[in-house]
């Protein structure tokens, strides 16, 4: 009777073991999921970035050195591997983007330019898709860690090689929030 109470508790600890588990795999594979929509949508703002460069360029020839940064900032971002590198360059492509526009206030035959009023709508809607989808991969990415956090959650996590993960997040509070593109 004994050995029958001992290997139903032995199965009941098995049970759970998997069970936790199979939700690690599940919270993992979410957040390399979120990542892979952030990461499309921030390929999706690089795409327009040289659009817009462009544009601006069209008018405002002698700002070079604004027109540089902005590439070289880019090329940064795209190159960046993990959540960390990436969400350092990605205020720095934003810190950049900020200088673009305060560049194109200059001008305001720029600013009622179609082309250019077309890619300032396009840049909005992408910084928001960029928000929501770093949002949900920090909700993802931490629900990953507390479950890695907690007890006895952390037991299993420990004992397979699950890990936390970082999140992706701004360092400074001007680049918590969207380029200001309005040039009203």
């Amino acid at each position: 009777m004994g050995s029958l109470i001992f290997l139903g508790v032995l199965a009941a600890i098995a049970v759970w073991g998997v069970g936790m588990y199979n939700r690690l795999v599940r919270l993992r594979n979410g957040s390399e999921g979120a990542w892979s929509d952030v990461d499309v949508q921030l390929k999706r703002r690089w795409d327009l970035i040289p659009n817009l460069v462009e544009t601006v360029k069209g008018y405002a020839q002698h700002e070079s050195q604004t027109f540089e940064e902005v590439t070289k900032a880019r090329a940064r971002a795209m190159d960046a591997g993990d959540a960390a590198s990436k969400s350092e360059a990605e205020g720095a492509l934003s810190r950049v983007l900020g200088n673009l526009f305060a560049v194109a206030e200059a001008y305001p035959e720029l600013r009622a330019n179609e082309n250019f009023l077309s890619l300032q709508g396009e840049l909005t809607k992408i910084e928001e898709a960029i928000q929501n989808a770093r949002r949900y991969y920090n909700a993802i990415v931490r629900d990953l860690n507390t479950a890695c956090e907690e007890f006895p959650s952390n037991v299993v996590a420990g004992v397979t090689g699950f890990v936390k993960k970082d999140y992706f997040e701004l360092d400074t509070e001007a680049e918590r929030s969207a380029p200001q593109v309005s040039f009203s």
